[in-house]
């Protein structure tokens, strides 16, 4: 689509690069763009200098920036008004909009190529890794890209796409409910992935949405477009029953359990390798393969059950088992999910900075404590979450450190009454650092899993996770 001479304010640039993105696309389409952004240019200075180079290099007319603060004058004029996913939907400057996108809703009218979405509450930027990790693997036509909440907008890629090509999509809450009863010209749904992955569902977010029923309400518009013709993957809980349920799509079950013979899905054994069984279109079983490997290079049972939903969307979209378990034999993870990324002398770092819920950092816990001894750096900014489960979790753990933030002040009383002691909190990342290296001098696992959000001490999770790794590097 060309927008030239359409005037669009992108409503939040940020720091992760979406709406740096979304600009720049527009901008290569001929629209006049403004951003507003409630920061000011010190915080967005690296995504301003991005924008203006690349506006320069198309010579594009300059863009224009109202910073610090928003104006409805500006809404009111926007033709289209780009909405980045950390606005909340009722705020009161959208009302005065015409029209509102975001990258995701110009990305998928767009888009030729078959597209695997994934969301949930935690492992849907690993289940989303691993998938396109896989259906990289001895590709014979097309290629494999992936793009969304995993921080890589899609249509950085839109015009390299063809009708051959996978998309996988990791897509957060926010911004299913932003793109929710958006339609194609022909009037249906605008999101209808081939495939739809719901990974594990937690409490989350509580801070934005009014109930968990609100919250899981976004999580559903990943499948309410499909038809017959696509798969939706959920777990065996209560959630993921009332996915499977509703779907008008293939329903397929994820499970820590084996499955009976008259369910398709796939599970992990007791030993913690990944099977699969599915029905054929006649409703009778086919045979068992086994896709996740035994032994893979990422550790906790979190990150295998992250891989059997990925190897369950890509089995059932018609990739051989062999193929599926070859690759996960040498997937490795990504960045900041329990992310191996440091070894000096006996002692192993781990970055688990995306663990920004309590459940999260429990994972890390059961994954790294049966390992070794565990120095656990953890704390930050509350989302009205409960902490009372991690703080229990936190008795198998040699070393507790804490960082400072709302969610820390709120774990406090609950190691207290639990009697575990801890260091901190610490208002600065070296001070964390420099007590978790004197504590694992002996040997084990030292890892930075919060279980909360950055904010405050960091721009995000990700700025967190790098400049944790920044200081191990330079401390230990």
């Amino acid at each position: 689509m060309n927008y030239s001479g359409i005037k669009v304010l992108v409503m939040g640039l940020g720091l992760h690069g979406g709406g740096l993105a979304t600009a720049r696309f527009l901008l290569s389409r001929g629209a006049s763009i403004t951003v507003t952004d409630m920061r000011d240019e010190k915080r967005l200075k690296q995504s301003i200098e991005e924008l203006d180079a690349a506006c320069s290099k198309m010579g594009a007319e300059p863009v224009q920036y109202i910073l610090g603060r928003h104006e409805i004058a500006d809404f009111q004029k926007a033709d289209i008004v780009i909405k980045n996913p950390g606005v909340k939907p009722n705020s009161p400057f959208l009302q005065y909009a015409k029209c509102i996108k975001t990258d995701i809703s110009l990305f998928l009218p767009e888009s030729p190529a078959r597209l695997f979405a994934v969301t949930g509450t935690k492992g849907k930027s690993g289940t989303s890794a691993a998938l396109h990790w896989i259906l990289s693997q001895n590709r014979k036509k097309g290629r494999i890209f992936l793009g969304g909440n995993i921080t890589v907008s899609p249509l950085t890629f839109l015009d390299e796409l063809t009708e051959n090509d996978d998309v996988v999509l990791e897509l957060s809450s926010f911004q299913l409910g932003d793109i929710k009863n958006y339609k194609m010209q022909d009037g249906s749904l605008l999101l209808k992935p081939a495939v739809a992955v719901l990974t594990t569902i937690m409490e989350d977010h509580l801070d934005r949405y009014t109930s968990m029923k609100e919250y899981i309400d976004d999580k559903r518009n990943i499948y309410r477009g499909q038809d017959s013709s696509c798969i939706t993957i959920g777990g065996d809980d209560e959630w993921g029953r009332s996915f499977r349920a509703e779907t008008k799509g293939r329903p397929l079950v994820w499970s820590r359990q084996a499955l009976g013979k008259d369910t398709s899905g796939g599970w992990l054994n007791s030993s913690g390798a990944g099977f699969a069984r599915l029905l054929n279109w006649e409703g009778q079983p086919e045979e068992i393969a086994e896709l996740v490997p035994l032994h893979v290079l990422t550790p906790g049972v979190h990150q295998k059950l992250n891989m059997l939903c990925a190897a369950l969307a890509a089995y059932s979209s018609g990739v051989k088992a062999q193929t599926i378990h070859e690759a996960l034999g040498t997937y490795t993870g990504i960045e900041h999910r329990l992310e191996f990324f440091h070894k000096v002398k006996n002692i192993r770092f781990f970055n688990d900075s995306a663990a920004t819920i309590p459940e999260a950092a429990i994972a890390c816990i059961d994954a790294l404590s049966q390992e070794g001894h565990l120095i656990l750096v953890t704390g930050g900014t509350d989302k009205n979450l409960d902490f009372t489960s991690l703080a229990k979790s936190c008795k198998k753990v040699k070393a507790l450190i804490l960082l400072a933030g709302t969610g820390s002040d709120k774990l406090k009383p609950l190691l207290d009454k639990e009697g575990i002691p801890y260091s901190g909190p610490f208002n600065e990342l070296d001070e964390a650092v420099r007590t978790a290296v004197k504590k694992a001098k002996d040997g084990g696992f030292v890892a930075l899993s919060p279980g909360c959000a950055s904010f405050g001490m960091f721009l995000n999770e990700f700025d967190r996770g790098r400049k944790w790794k920044e200081a191990v590097l330079r401390l230990s």
